[in-house]
C-alpha cells in the first residue's frame, strides 16, 4: 500500500511541474467556459427549465464541466497516451518485471494525476465562472463533501474507460482509432456538450445509462443537490461504484489476457 501511496505522490508532484501546461490548460478551460456558458444562457432564454435546469444551475453544470475536463479525462489526455506508448515500443515488459500490480500501479498514478488536475486546472475556471455569472451553488456545506465523493467515483470510472482502451493495444497495434472512438463517446455521453436530462427519449435513457455519465453527468447533480441525502445520494454511488467495478474487473481480465499472450510492436 505504501508503494502505491508512493506512486500517487510522485504523479501529484511530477505533473505539478508542468506550470506552463497547466497554465494553458486553465486559459483555454476558462474560454471555452465562457463559451458555453453564452450558448447556454441563449438556448435557456427558450427553453427556461430545460432538462429540469434553471439557468443559475444550468451555468453551473458549463463550469462543472470545464472544472472535471481533465481531473476525469473526459476528452482524454490522461495516462493513456503514456501506456500506449509503451506498450507500442515494448518498454511495458519493464513495468511488468517490477515487483507491482500493472493495473494498481497506473491507477495510482493516474489518481495522483487527476488530484492535481482537479485542483490545478479545475479551481480556477470555477471561481471565474462564479465572479463572473450566477451560478448556482450548494446550499448545504456537506454537499462539497458528497460532490469530492462522486468526483473520486467518477475517476475510477474515467480510469477503467481508458485502461481497457490502451489495453486494447496489445492486439491493435496502434491505438488511434479506438482512443478516437473513445473520446467522442465521452464527449458526448458523459454530458459535456448538453446534460443528459436534456437528451430525449430513449437516447436520454441509454445515455445516463451509460459509464460515462459517471463522469460529469452524476457529480454535477450531486453538486446541484439533485441527487442529496438518503436514497439519491446512494443511488448516484452506487451506479457510479458499479461501473467502477465492472470495467475495473474487466480491465483485469484483458491484462491476464494479455500477458500471456503480448505481441508487441516493434519488439
Amino acid at each position: 500500500m505504501r508503494l502505491y501511496l508512493a506512486v500517487v505522490t510522485g504523479a501529484f508532484r511530477r505533473h505539478a511541474t508542468y506550470r506552463m501546461a497547466t497554465a494553458a490548460g486553465v486559459f483555454t478551460n476558462t474560454v471555452f467556459g465562457f463559451i458555453l456558458a453564452f450558448t447556454y444562457m441563449a438556448l435557456w432564454n427558450e427553453r427556461p427549465r430545460l432538462g429540469g435546469y434553471d439557468m443559475a444551475e444550468a451555468l453551473a453544470y458549463v463550469w462543472l464541466g470545464q472544472a472535471l475536463l481533465a481531473a476525469c479525462s473526459l476528452m482524454g489526455g490522461g495516462f493513456e497516451d503514456e501506456l500506449i506508448e509503451r506498450i507500442k515500443t515494448g518498454d511495458i515488459a519493464v513495468d511488468l518485471y517490477r515487483p507491482a500490480d500493472l493495473q494498481l500501479w497506473w491507477l495510482s498514478a493516474n489518481l495522483g494525476r487527476a488530484a492535481f488536475q482537479l485542483v490545478g486546472r479545475g479551481v480556477v475556471p470555477m471561481t471565474v465562472g462564479a465572479l463572473a455569472f450566477d451560478l448556482a451553488l450548494p446550499e448545504h456545506p456537506l454537499t462539497w463533501a458528497a460532490f469530492l465523493v462522486s468526483v473520486l467515483l467518477g475517476v475510477l470510472v474515467s480510469f477503467g474507460i481508458w485502461y481497457l482502451v490502451a489495453l486494447s493495444v496489445f492486439w491493435l497495434m496502434d491505438g488511434a482509432g479506438v482512443v478516437q472512438v473513445a473520446w467522442l463517446s465521452g464527449m458526448f455521453f458523459s454530458g459535456m456538450l448538453l446534460p443528459l436530462n436534456v437528451f430525449p427519449g430513449a437516447l436520454g435513457e441509454v445515455a445516463r445509462a451509460l459509464p460515462w455519465a459517471s463522469m460529469l453527468q452524476v457529480p454535477a447533480d450531486v453538486f446541484l443537490e439533485k441527487r442529496t441525502g438518503g436514497w439519491g445520494l446512494l443511488e448516484a454511488y452506487g451506479f457510479q461504484a458499479g461501473w467502477a467495478l465492472v470495467l475495473l474487473a474487466a480491465g483485469r481480465a484483458l491484462q491476464a489476457a494479455a500477458t500471456r499472450r503480448v505481441v508487441v510492436q516493434g519488439g
